[in-house]
């Protein structure tokens, strides 16, 4: 017992020589416990709804005052029914709605017109809450208005509800959650081979008191870099085409709508996320120090991108630092690519932003690294 007594002291005279080590395993926590308590929902709110409305009657309003005093959508009018389809399918709307222009026609025949209600199906947990939500528009409230009888008629017929209301759900219409979360798994396994296997790769060569000798070898600093990146760069390839072929193969995700903009995907994704991890190696000290740096960026990556939690569900203020997030954007394109059939010029600002941090990180991690080694 004295033993193990004397190496825990020894352990933890160890840690405290590490302040930076300290910092993250007792702030890491702290920080994400109140930031995840703050942001996280399941339940999207003051989502994006596109309409149409070409009865434009009393009755058509009734159902969509009844949609704003729920307080789950804003609205706002297009012109048709694919102008609603193309806003859910960029991203500018999450769902829709189409009342046709014989809706009011059909209600005094008691024939049940159709109010049609579109839901972006990349986002099931929006999928699962309209099933919740369409409650608001054919309760009582608003349907007790609409029943027309002549009481004088024999055996008239009335029908259950005055109108029927047809949820479609686009892109995922069978709420498939692994169409949902396999195209992010694959940004998550890149990000954590590159983040973590690139940083501490680098760092173990100053805990070896290698990285010395190769300073004043032949090999160039360039030579270097390329040769401890690009055996990582091939890994997270290989993973990001294994995974896809996989998901093709198990679990029937829909074909690309373009495999160059997939590749171009992969290879800025890659190129961000390796220089990121030079980045984190430069302040690092011990490979301890750049897997809790590394965790302390993957794991806000994971929560608060969109990849399982929606970010319209997040508070208004969160939801910045969501968009400071580079996963954030892959999510976004992968979903595009796989599940919309989304083209270049839709996702376009995606990559450009995504493009802005491999940049941004490529010209960090080699100022730092040139500091480093010089």
């Amino acid at each position: 017992m004295r033993n193990i007594m004397a190496l825990m002291v020894k352990e933890l005279l160890q840690l405290r020589r590490d302040p930076r080590l300290i910092g993250f395993i007792i702030l890491g926590p702290v920080v994400f416990m109140i930031l995840f308590g703050l942001a996280l929902k399941l339940e999207p709110e003051n989502m994006k709804m596109a309409y149409v409305d070409q009865d434009k009657s009393f009755f058509s309003n009734l159902i969509k005052t009844s949609i704003r005093i729920e307080g789950y959508f804003q609205m706002y009018e297009v012109k048709d029914k694919a102008a609603i389809i193309s806003d859910i399918r960029k991203g500018k709307a999450q769902a829709g709605l189409f009342i046709d222009k014989t809706f009011t026609a059909e209600l005094v025949e008691n024939n049940q017109p159709f109010v049609t209600m579109y839901v972006d199906g990349t986002m099931p947990s929006l999928a699962t809450a309209m099933d919740n939500k369409a409650s608001a528009i054919t309760n009582k409230r608003v349907t007790g208005s609409m029943y027309f009888q002549d009481p004088d008629a024999e055996k008239v017929i009335v029908a259950p509800a005055p109108f029927i209301l047809d949820l479609q759900i686009l892109f995922n219409p069978d709420k498939k959650e692994t169409w949902f979360f396999l195209p992010g798994v694959i940004g998550v396994l890149i990000m954590q081979i590159t983040l973590i296997l690139t940083s501490a790769s680098i760092v173990r060569e100053k805990e070896n008191h290698t990285l010395e000798q190769i300073v004043v070898s032949p090999i160039s600093k360039t030579q270097f870099i390329l040769g401890k990146t690009l055996p990582y760069v091939l890994i997270s390839f290989v993973d990001f085409y294994l995974i896809l072929g996989l998901g093709w193969l198990l679990f029937d995700l829909p074909a690309a709508s373009s495999h160059l903009m997939l590749f171009v995907l992969a290879l800025v994704y890659v190129a961000g996320f390796i220089a990121m991890g030079l980045a984190i190696s430069t302040v690092s000290q011990t490979q301890q120090q750049a897997i809790f740096i590394s965790i302390f960026i993957l794991i806000p990556s994971i929560l608060l991108s969109g990849f399982i939690f929606p970010i319209e569900a997040m508070p208004s203020y969160i939801q910045p630092l969501a968009y400071a997030i580079p996963f954030t954007y892959f999510v976004k394109i992968i979903r595009g690519i796989l599940l919309k059939g989304n083209d270049l010029m839709t996702l376009a600002p995606y990559y450009v932003a995504l493009l802005g941090f491999a940049l941004g990180f490529t010209l960090l991690s080699i100022r730092r690294f040139k500091k480093v080694l010089e």
